[in-house]
């Protein structure tokens, strides 16, 4: 077998060496990134993002706005649900209070 030492810097699979010291480091620093044209170049291609994620954030506040209507819905159906067993539980505390009386004038 013939091993030959290579020339390339190493991978992420197999490192050129396993001391952190040694290896390259993963993040680029602000002296490597390369210059930004202008402002208005950045600008302008922020609002080209900003137009791209329009429809995005339309479609997120339409779904807000769906979840706390549901949210209100599921409220109020349970406050009736509520209140027509809190009725339901005063008819029969008054058909037991006159069954008691019955009961006693007997």
């Amino acid at each position: 077998m013939n091993i030959r030492k290579s020339t390339t810097p190493g991978t992420l699979d197999r490192p050129l060496t396993h001391d952190p010291k040694k290896q390259a480091p993963m993040t680029p620093t602000l002296s490597e990134l390369p210059p930004r044209e202008s402002d208005a170049l950045a600008s302008r291609q922020n609002r080209k993002l900003e137009m791209q994620l329009m429809p995005e954030a339309l479609a997120r506040a339409h779904m807000q706005q769906r979840l706390q209507e549901a949210e209100h819905e599921r409220r109020s159906m349970h406050l009736l649900a509520a209140r027509r067993l809190q009725r339901r539980a005063e008819r029969a505390s008054l058909r037991a209070r006159r069954a008691l009386a019955m009961a006693v004038m007997q």
